[in-house]
């Protein structure tokens, strides 16, 4: 094999194992379309229609020493700008208030994860989830 040939497979495979995976397979946090559910004590249906909501990779970095002193913060795609919109469920009790506000993604960034507004579990219930009947709104 000649010089130019192995320093460029070389180079090639310095690239791939040096480089962050960023642009190969991952989508970064933005923006996506998705079908989500709302649900209420006191509904009997579950409303189910399509908005948008933030997804996708944050790049992190895990030390290879972990002392007991450091801590670890991992970022989560998380709302940067929303937009609150309200629907009526279905089939409320009377004296249950049938709307239900939620947020719409304007724009997503990567975070440390608030609890109070996100769902930073490992794993998580799918967003159109539902414990009681489904109902679809088919006009978004």
């Amino acid at each position: 094999m000649s010089v130019p040939a192995f320093s460029f497979l070389l180079l090639c495979f310095l690239a791939n194992v040096l480089s962050p995976a960023r642009g190969y397979f991952l989508t970064h946090c933005e923006p996506v379309n998705e079908t989500v559910s709302v649900e209420k004590d006191g509904c009997s249906k579950c409303l189910v229609f399509q908005t948008t909501i933030c997804s996708g990779h944050c790049f992190t970095k895990e030390p290879v020493y972990k002392s007991p002193f450091s801590s670890i913060y991992q970022h989560v795609c998380a709302y940067k700008d929303v937009r609150y919109e309200t629907v009526r469920l279905p089939d409320c009790r009377p004296g249950v208030d049938p709307h239900v506000t939620y947020p719409v993604a304007l724009s997503c960034h990567c975070t440390l994860c608030t609890m109070d507004t996100s769902d930073c579990t490992i794993e998580s219930l799918n967003p159109d989830f539902c414990m009681t009947q489904k109902e679809f709104i088919l006009d978004y």
